[in-house]
């Protein structure tokens, strides 16, 4: 039997009862309530602080905690899969055609039961750390044309482990936030020294990013096939990337400024649980993966992919890129094994990024730097053309899974560029 909902969830939302995904938010009227935990569902928030202190969570890992009482998810994060599991059962419960308690509960149902043009939304996690991986073949293909030639695009060891860097937790920011135009060096123009100023080929980069889970001790790996239990969900990303700075800047140790003035996330976290009727398999990995990356089911996930410009001054946007989670060559149990195989340990609410999820065709390319072969080809935006990003200039980012008759969507993940600081 088809789970239904009591509340009223539009045909093309991206919040059926199937999804039920995770934020946190704050009332935009009433400034003396505290940001609180939230589910989506329709055009609604369901507030959890007000389900749990009517004692509608029973059952035995929620009801005694005060996970829903926090202003982030790391203390629900930190529970574990049996304790989501349980919460997703009693929300799907509560919200479905057939449960009294909270359907016929019209004072409850006022209180937590809240529009969602009445809210704010934040970060959902306190993020102590954030890694950026490299996991898409075709991104790290076309890179390497680019930069490098034809002949050997990917390096050898991209085909052993799941490259990634250390990025910043600080400039992570929620989707709606202005994001300002970097200042830094770039590539000297003959015996000139280094240019210094605005960026000059800013660029969006398409992303998701995994949510950590219960982490791990110091010194004890994670094994990839247990890695799905240290998981909680996934956003949408949008790794903001200062091209010219980062060229300069990267040889010899890595991405610095060119990327750390900007990162944005989505509100809505999306659950594995939620994800699981789109898992799909992940490509056929050659050479094999060396034993600790060899997993007994490898899979992605089916998520359509849509990036959206909207170029200043005009109303209209336009879509430059679809694209699919499905490409992802390396999965993200194998990034957060690989992450931990030294001993590093991940703590609740820690973040990694997928890194740059391109298709193999032009249109799936997830970023300005493939899709304007950096800079050397105009990308056309109705009456308006685009190498790299201008001030004034929104990028948005969606994604969503198709089920039969009902989406499970992550909304969102938007940001504007404005002008550099004086």
């Amino acid at each position: 039997m088809a789970l239904t909902t009591f509340v009223e969830v539009k045909p093309d939302s991206h919040f059926s009862i199937h999804n039920l995904p995770y934020g946190i938010f704050k009332h935009r009227t009433d400034s003396t309530v505290t940001p609180r935990p939230g589910v989506a569902i329709g055009d609604y928030v369901l507030d959890l602080s007000a389900i749990h202190s009517a004692a509608l969570f029973d059952g035995p890992l929620i009801s005694g905690s005060d996970c829903f009482h926090q202003s982030n998810l790391n203390k629900f994060l930190e529970l574990g899969r049996p304790a989501w599991k349980e919460a997703r059962a009693t929300l799907q419960k509560l919200l479905s055609s057939t449960e009294p308690a909270l359907q016929n509960n019209a004072s409850l149902r006022q209180k937590a039961l809240l529009p969602m043009d009445e809210v704010e939304m934040l970060l959902p996690i306190a993020i102590g750390d954030y890694t950026d991986f490299f996991s898409s073949m075709h991104h790290a293909k076309n890179c390497g044309i680019i930069f490098r030639g034809p002949e050997n695009p990917i390096n050898p060891n991209w085909f052993h482990l799941p490259i990634a860097y250390h990025g910043r937790a600080s400039s992570i920011v929620i989707s709606g936030t202005d994001i300002i135009r970097p200042r830094g060096q770039g590539h000297p123009s003959g015996n000139s020294p280094p240019y210094f100023g605005p960026s000059r080929k800013l660029d969006f980069e398409l992303e998701m990013a995994a949510v950590v889970g219960p982490g791990n001790e110091l010194g004890k790996p994670i094994d990839v096939n247990e890695a799905a239990d240290h998981i909680f969900g996934v956003v949408l990303m949008n790794d903001w990337s200062a091209r010219d700075i980062q060229a300069w800047e990267y040889v010899p140790l890595g991405p610095f400024l060119g990327k750390s003035f900007g990162t944005t996330v989505s509100p809505w976290i999306v659950t594995l649980d939620a994800l699981e009727p789109f898992a799909c398999d992940a490509p056929n990995q050659i050479p094999p993966p060396l034993p600790y990356l060899a997993e007994k089911v490898s899979k992605n996930y089916d998520i359509s992919l849509e990036v959206q410009v909207k170029p200043a001054g005009q109303e209209e946007s336009f879509t430059i890129t679809r694209t699919n989670f499905n490409h992802l060559y390396w999965t993200l149990t194998q990034q957060l094994a690989h992450h931990t195989i030294n001993g590093c340990n991940l703590r609740p609410g820690d973040l990694f990024g997928t890194g740059t999820i391109s298709g193999p065709e032009s249109e799936s390319y997830g970023c300005l730097l493939e899709l304007t072969w950096n800079g050397t080809k105009e990308l056309s935006l109705g009456k308006t053309t685009r190498k790299f990003l201008e001030d004034g200039d929104e990028v948005i980012i969606s994604g969503c899974c198709k089920g039969n008759g009902y989406n499970v969507g992550f909304g969102t993940c938007s940001g504007k560029i404005v002008p550099s600081l004086p």
